[in-house]
Parts: structure tokens; C-alpha cells; sequence
């Protein structure tokens, strides 16, 4: 266990760390680029396992609100290759999460199923999110105007 006091940053976006956290307790937020995503709070909150698992940057920057205490394990990879029932706990947390999001998505692409103006368009956007998988998605700051519009 390792304690953190507030205003630390864990996992800086867009870089890569090979580490996993779990609070133990305390406050995190979640910032994409300046602006928050998610303030965590629940004990067993898992932090840098989809850069671990997909070897790719962090997603996100996850920074202490508080000071909070938690779990920290360096070399995340290895150490969920060698324990398969945290392994597989971390699967099932995830998921939770992916199971959460495609409803949300369904849900939404439901509501907007109907519409003629650029609204309208969330249904192939959110096609071309669930069925694009392969591929890394990174919508950026700037965005190409549709000639629909």
C-alpha cells in the first residue's frame, strides 16, 4: 500500500507505466485533456488496466482529489498473468464497464434513430465506434465538417 497525498497525479494521459492501481481509499478524478470525466471514490476502483492490458497510453490522466491510499503493483502485466483469480476479477470489472457503456450507446442510438438533421447521424457514429474495434479511436480536439450538414 502506498499513500498519496491530494493533488498527485497516478497516471498522466498519453503516457504509458505499466502500473495498476487499486484504492484502497480516498478520492480520484478522471481528466480527458482539462476536463473531468469522473470523480472515484468506491474501495476496489481499478486505474491503469486498459493501458496494461491493450499496451497502449494511458487514456486518461487519473489524479488524488484527497490523500488516498492504494494498491500498487509496478508491473501490472506480469502480475495478473501469475494470479488468474485477480486476472480474472479484473475481467469481470471490465465487463461491468463495457456492459454499462453499450447499453448507454443503445439507448442513445434509439432515441436519435428517427432524426432527419445532424442528429441523425449518431446512429452510424456510434456503428462505426462499436464495430471498429481493431482500430485505435482518437476523435481528437478537431473535427472534419459533414457536408450533411
Amino acid at each position: 500500500m502506498v499513500e498519496f497525498p491530494a493533488d498527485e497525479v497516478l497516471l498522466p494521459e498519453g503516457t504509458t507505466s505499466g502500473h495498476l492501481y487499486v484504492l484502497k481509499d480516498g478520492m480520484v478524478e478522471v481528466l480527458r485533456g482539462d476536463t473531468q470525466v469522473a470523480t472515484v471514490g468506491e474501495p476496489g476502483a481499478l486505474f491503469g488496466e486498459m493501458s496494461v492490458l491493450l499496451n497502449r497510453t494511458h487514456t486518461a490522466t487519473v489524479r488524488t482529489m484527497t490523500p488516498c491510499t492504494l494498491y500498487v503493483f509496478d508491473d501490472a502485466a506480469s502480475f495478473l498473468r501469475s494470479n488468474p483469480e485477480i486476472a480474472y476479477h479484473v475481467a469481470k470489472l471490465i465487463a461491468g464497464r463495457l456492459n454499462a457503456a453499450t447499453s448507454y450507446l443503445a439507448d442513445i442510438k434509439q432515441q436519435f434513430e428517427d432524426r432527419t438533421d445532424h442528429l441523425g447521424m449518431v446512429g452510424e457514429v456510434l456503428d462505426t465506434l462499436m464495430h471498429n474495434q481493431e482500430q485505435e479511436f482518437n476523435p481528437g480536439p478537431e473535427r472534419a465538417t459533414d457536408p450533411r450538414l
